[in-house]
């Protein structure tokens, strides 16, 4: 298999394990009630800051949790700025990448930055992907051919699912140079091949108006269908009479019938064939609409038509913004809720780590409200306008937006917006107690089970955190004195387990006790595992 090779991949290839774990904190909750400061429980997010990082901090509650994976990561096409079509000269990333990569970071190509920057990213997205989930990544011809051998590297390339063509535009650019770009491209691998299986899409209705019933059918709707094929079959080779005396000495030549001489003789007694209006036609076997799939597979080639254009998300956003235009390239949201239809299910968990002016978010909404359904998003965005563009459009579609005629009623919904907290974990490997020993707890109980921590916590065991396979974990922990596990703290036990895993600063119990009763110790901070 092609492995791609540039400046700096080996100062990234392992960097995903690098990055510091940080907290999330949340800043405000928004709902049909507005802003405000309470916890709402909504399990839908925006979170501001390095994706890199909100990517590493959404690992305890969320790795192998996601079902669809939607990005739309910079495109590199070699313009300045780091609006999503850019040369990867953002000041974050810069100086991300002289930290990483070191001085030669300054040297690198734009190509070789962008790897440098995607890489990593794709490491925890692969982690976060569930096992049944895909994910779908927009990108362009520049960097098409480096991405797919990127995903390949990443996710496997027995993986790889198809490259989907959108046409984007409805009109050709008359200023471009040699050609006018009319599409772009959307990369989609699955988490594991062998376990994904897309939805069907609905049928449409010029699909299904080709069924008709002039006969009066009592199985309903139905279109012809052709009795002969080029395939070779040694029983499709017969004559047929037609009930008005035509005799047909056979199909045509260099076909066969495609059913068996009794077959159809059988389907003809069962009002399966259409014979003309004279009874002298061709017979054709009738396709029944109630029998087809419920649903089309979906296709490589998306047109305008059915997701939308560029222009169109313009159009939408500059209607939810009052007609502004805060974001110069944002996404058509029938093109998120296309991939949405195939990828994911009712109740998924949808993510999106370049969130931009936040469609994704506006997409699971709208087929929440369709449905019924309970979708939820994840937003991460790092530039500063998370809050004022991204938030904003999903608080202002959760509410409706226009007015008189262009008024677009609100789909409902919450979120809650979060920015990066401190590092869990000190650099001299000391626990960052100023995060508050709840956060240290999820993480804890998550690198040991993983599983997210137990809402729900028993009032008469403060340090017990859950029960997880049989096994219960204790972190004993004290911000302001030294905890030891002796023989007080083992009386106070009041779950039942075949085992316990319990966290302290100190042990004064013989290992020869723990091994008897099952007991595993792990000091505080030294035992405790790093992401």
């Amino acid at each position: 298999m092609p492995t791609l090779e540039w400046i700096g991949k080996d100062k990234v290839v392992n960097h995903h394990q690098e990055v510091p774990y940080r907290v999330l904190e949340r800043q405000y909750s928004y709902d049909e009630a507005g802003q405000h400061v309470k916890d709402n429980g909504s399990e839908n997010m925006v979170i501001h800051g390095d994706n890199l990082e909100a990517l590493k901090a959404l690992l305890p509650r969320y790795e192998g949790k996601v079902k669809c994976i939607y990005i739309d990561p910079p495109y590199n096409t070699g313009n300045e700025g780091w609006v999503y079509n850019d040369n990867v000269n953002d000041p974050k990333i810069k100086k991300w990448l002289g930290e990483v990569v070191g001085k030669e970071g300054e040297d690198l190509s734009r190509h070789d930055k962008w790897l440098c920057m995607m890489y990593p990213r794709l490491k925890l997205l692969q982690r976060l992907l569930a096992g049944d989930g895909a994910i779908f990544i927009s990108i362009d011809d520049v960097e098409l051919p480096k991405m797919r051998l990127l995903m390949d590297e990443v996710f496997g390339s027995s993986n790889f699912i198809t490259t989907i063509i959108w046409h984007k535009n409805y009109a050709p650019k008359s200023s471009a140079k040699y050609f006018s770009e009319d599409h772009d491209y959307i990369v989609c691998y699955a988490k594991s091949k062998i376990t994904w299986f897309p939805n069907l899409l609905p049928r449409t209705e010029e699909q299904d108006k080709v069924y008709k019933n002039p006969d009066n059918d009592p199985r309903g709707l139905w279109r012809p269908d052709n009795l002969s094929a080029r395939n070779p079959y040694s029983l499709g080779l017969y004559s047929i009479t037609c009930p008005g005396g035509r005799v047909i000495p056979g199909p045509p030549k260099g076909r066969y019938w495609v059913v068996s001489e009794e077959k159809f003789k059988q389907m003809d007694a069962d009002g399966r064939i259409y014979w003309g209006k004279d009874g002298n036609n061709i017979p054709a076997p009738k396709r029944y609409l109630s029998e087809v799939k419920q649903g089309r597979v979906p296709q490589t080639i998306w047109e305008y038509g059915e997701v939308g254009t560029t222009q169109d998300a313009k159009k939408d956003l500059k209607a939810i913004f009052d007609g502004e235009m805060p974001f110069d390239t944002p996404k058509p949201t029938r093109l998120i809720e296309r991939i949405l239809q195939i990828a994911a299910d009712p109740d998924s968990n949808i993510l999106d780590s370049f969130a931009g002016s936040g469609t994704t978010a506006h997409a699971v909404l709208n087929m929440n409200k369709a449905d019924g359904g309970n979708r939820k998003f994840i937003l991460v965005e790092m530039m500063d306008y998370a809050d004022s563009i991204t938030a904003e459009r999903v608080k202002r579609v959760i509410d409706g937006y226009g007015e008189d005629k262009k008024a677009v009623e609100g789909t409902g919904g919450n979120f809650s917006y979060y920015e990066l907290g401190p590092v869990l974990m000190l650099p001299d490997g000391n626990l960052n107690e100023e995060v508050g020993v709840q956060k240290i707890r999820e993480y804890v109980y998550y690198m040991e089970t993983k599983e997210p921590l137990p809402a729900k916590q028993p009032a008469d065991e403060s340090y017990f955190m859950g029960l997880c396979r049989n096994t219960a974990y204790y972190f004993y922990y004290e911000r302001e004195s030294v905890t030891t596990l002796d023989y007080a703290f083992l009386s106070a036990i009041q779950t039942k387990a075949e085992g316990y895993t319990i966290y302290a600063d100190l042990c004064a119990i013989p290992q020869e006790t723990l091994r008897l009763h099952n007991i595993t110790f792990k000091k505080i901070p030294r035992d405790i595992a790093r992401l």
